[in-house]
């Protein structure tokens, strides 16, 4: 074990060295004709215009705030400048592994759909291996980054805590990229697919991903950079936030004599790094067992994989956490075990993989809460509407109870340590799980490639049974990430109140009460700024699509072919075909990918300004405790939020499939259900899964500010000196009816009185009588 500590950086590499293997596998794979080669081609330069925009703008974003971060160090105890350095470090990484994602997915998305050509299981190897790719590229940047800061900060003769405070900034670096990445995506492919949907198929009457509609390739590029670069930047930022969360509580255990000459004592802060280089391992070989025939069924497969990897990991926990930690050790009174921790793993684990199977049913085709919505859809969009928030709502309940069951039994079994490790367990196979999330999209893509490139029937229909299993494993995705962010963002909680010295937070005082109610009020501040931004984008490009149907001649008369014939181009006439032909290429793509890019830039900047700016202003003005009651609030709010959107989003969006795979396209359901979907789209791939991030990054503000606010030693006095008001009641003699209490005292004691009370109590009171 020791040799696996000494070299953590290793499987960062072994990550990477895998993810260049694989990406020159899927290059090598044959790219199509030259019309899907061309399509292909226009959707990875729209990608990367894209990226290039957005990162230019974050560019001066991370410089900004890496100078105030360098001088904030420089000036407090328990940091130093270089918490600067970590944070551009996370920036960069949580950047790459968006560039490393989008890359590979806009060349596996071609080669997918000629690979559709041969066989469904040649179509999923391909898709698979470029969600692999994005999938092992974060972990491997996320271990390599968080192993090698550390492993450079231990040589320099810093005190832990500091050691920890300067690493911190390398998942504030992550966090902030990763919230402008989801809500620029987000804001990106929202508005393109409103565009391209509402126009093109309610008013024009033209299949998703015709090649006339102007904004079919723009909608393509946006799976890209809001499901792959956006999902990747979140995962990623989860990832290295529960490492860190749990590093900074497992330094509390490097004083106690039980923790004294393994790993130095730091066998409880090595141990999270130790379990996500492992679980690269187990990611990889996952990867392996996903394999299906024709005729098999892809879901299958994936499950395979991804569920024989976190069989592996938890098999593998179990050994590493027994080695890693004592037998037993007691904190404050209480007495904790190896195996407690090792439970605590498994119930973060198994509430992450519940969340995502409730996720799934409240979302899934053919589903009681689906199939709800599709009935209300006959009697219009209102009712579809009102469905479809009812099934949203409904659908919180069980994963927070599943979330809070997790939290009670982690903290049971291993205390605030134990809810931090439940995180890490959770994402600890994220190598795989971010594989299967990223396949998704990949698959969309070589759908709308196949529609296109008017490739035949049977290629389209591979396609589609992919991008279906697809839908699926998306939305197993969402739910999982939001488990995971709420773990994570309570291990940041615990390790903001450690570092600040907060022992409690105690609602009934006015500044906490307020610090809370701020706090529940940001989730709904910020999804109505990412909405309404969708909402301004979409309009621009409603107006682009409507105005070149109108003014571009060739378009114009091949939709009046297309009408001639209900959509179906093989039943056209010579002359007819002609003039649909003349048609191909000349939508102007560039302008609608220029909208959206200009919209998404601009709109994402105050939304993640505001998730910094915000914990900053109340920590330095309401001090440490009030920055507590926030952190609260947000999380609090801000998981049911989550779940409510993206479960909302994702039941709409099936519903309206559901009506399509009845053959009722066009019918006034089918226009309800569009309508459904349409408003759903920002609800769950826009303000829901920004909220995930949200979460964490005001946790990980908060940490990073944490020792310039912690409270001071008179401050802590102070605070175990509040009085308690105890009534003594003598009891004089025991009637038929009941005690008689002649006499009452009222005295005050300090709560550090009662503590320690408690504590003489507890040592002088034999084992037998302690219940």
């Amino acid at each position: 074990m020791e040799l696996i500590v000494n070299y953590l950086w290793l499987f960062g590499i072994l990550a990477l060295a895998f993810v260049f293997i694989k990406n020159a596998w899927v290059s090598k794979q044959d790219a199509g004709e030259d019309k899907m080669a061309r399509i292909a081609k226009n959707i990875a330069v729209g990608a990367m215009s894209f990226l290039k925009a957005e990162y230019k703008v974050l560019a001066i974003f991370v410089v900004a705030v890496s100078v105030l971060l360098f001088f904030k160090g420089n000036s407090e105890d328990g940091s130093n400048g270089m918490v600067a350095v970590s944070f551009i470090v996370g920036a960069i990484c949580s950047a790459l592994a968006g560039f490393i994602g989008m890359r590979v997915a806009t060349k596996a998305n071609v080669r997918t759909t000629q690979a559709a050509r041969h066989s469904l299981g040649k179509a999923l190897e391909v898709a698979f291996a470029g969600g692999a790719v994005m999938g092992l590229g974060v972990v491997g940047l996320g271990v390599l980054g968080l192993s090698g800061l550390f492993m450079i900060y231990s040589g320099q003769g810093w005190e832990l805590a500091e050691i920890l405070n300067v690493l911190s900034g390398f998942s504030l670096g992550a966090s902030s990229i990763a919230l402008f990445a989801r809500v620029g995506g987000g804001i990106y492919t929202k508005a393109a697919d409103v565009g391209a949907d509402l126009v093109g198929k309610v008013e024009a009457g033209i299949p998703e991903d015709h090649p006339l509609n102007p904004a079919t390739i723009e909608d393509n590029v946006g799976d890209n950079v809001g499901d792959v670069a956006g999902m990747g930047a979140d995962l990623f930022e989860s990832y290295v936030g529960s490492i860190i969360g749990t590093m900074v509580l497992g330094a509390v255990y490097a004083t106690l004599p039980e923790f004294q000459g393994a790993f130095d004592g730091l066998g409880a802060v090595y141990l999270p790094l130790v379990l996500a280089a492992v679980g690269i391992v187990m990611s990889i070989l996952g990867t392996l067992f996903v394999r299906v025939k024709d005729g098999g069924n892809p879901q299958t497969a994936l499950n395979i994989g991804e569920f024989g990897s976190a069989g592996l990991m938890l098999i593998a926990s179990y050994f590493i956490i027994n080695q890693m930690l004592p037998e037993s050790w007691v904190e404050g009174g209480v007495t904790y075990t190896s195996i407690g921790v090792f439970w605590a793993t498994i119930a973060g684990l198994v509430a992450g993989l519940l969340v995502g199977k409730i996720t799934e049913y409240y979302t899934a085709t053919g589903k009681k809460p689906v199939l709800s919505i599709v009935k209300q859809s006959e009697t219009g969009s209102a009712t579809n509407i009102i469905a479809g928030l009812g099934v949203g709502m409904m659908s919180t309940a069980i994963p927070i109870l599943l979330i809070a069951a997790a939290i009670m039994v982690s903290h049971n079994q291993a205390g605030l340590y134990g809810i931090a490790i439940a995180a890490v367990g959770m994402l600890a196979n994220t190598g795989i799980q971010l594989a299967v999330d990223a396949y998704g999209p990949i698959c969309d893509n070589a759908g709308g490639i196949a529609e296109m490139a008017e490739l035949p029937s049977e290629v389209r229909e591979r396609t589609d049974k992919l991008d279906a299993v697809g839908n699926t494993t998306a939305a197993i995705g969402k739910g999982f990430a939001i488990a995971s962010a709420a773990l994570t963002a309570l291990a940041l909680f615990a390790a903001f109140m450690k570092t600040a010295n907060v022992t409690s937070i105690d609602v009934s005082r006015p500044d906490i009460m307020a610090g809370l109610l701020i706090g529940g009020m940001l989730p709904f501040v910020f999804s109505a700024l990412s909405m309404n931004a969708v909402g301004r984008a979409a309009m621009a490009m409603i107006e682009e699509v409507r105005r070149q149907f109108r003014d571009i001649p060739e378009l114009k008369a091949a939709l009046a072919v297309m009408r001639k014939y209900d959509s179906d181009i093989t039943k056209a006439t010579p002359e007819d075909r002609k003039i649909f032909d003349a048609a191909d290429g000349v939508a102007e793509y560039g302008k609608c990918i220029d909208i959206s890019t200009k919209a998404s830039i601009k709109e994402m900047v105050f939304p993640g300004l505001l998730a910094i700016a915000v914990p900053v202003a109340v920590g330095f003005i309401g001090g440490a405790e009030m920055l507590g009651g926030l952190l609260a609030g947000v999380t609090t709010c801000g998981v049911l939020m989550a779940i409510f959107q993206s479960n909302a989003g994702g039941a709409w969006d099936n519903a309206k499939k559901t009506i399509e795979e009845d053959g009722r396209k066009g019918t006034d359901a089918h226009k309800a259900a569009v309508v459904g979907d349409t408003v759903g789209d920002p609800f769950k791939d826009t303000s829901g899964p920004s909220l995930n991030i949200l979460l964490k990054l005001m946790s990980v503000v908060a940490l990073v500010i944490a020792p310039s606010i912690a409270l001071n030693a008179d401050e802590i006095t102070a605070h175990n000196m509040e009085s308690i008001t105890v009534t003594e009641q003598v009891v004089v003699a025991e009637t038929a009816e009941g005690t008689v209490v002649t006499d009452e005292t009222t005295i005050e004691v300090t709560s550090t009185e009662v503590e320690e009370a408690a504590t003489e109590l507890d040592a002088s009171t034999p084992d037998e009588n302690k219940e």
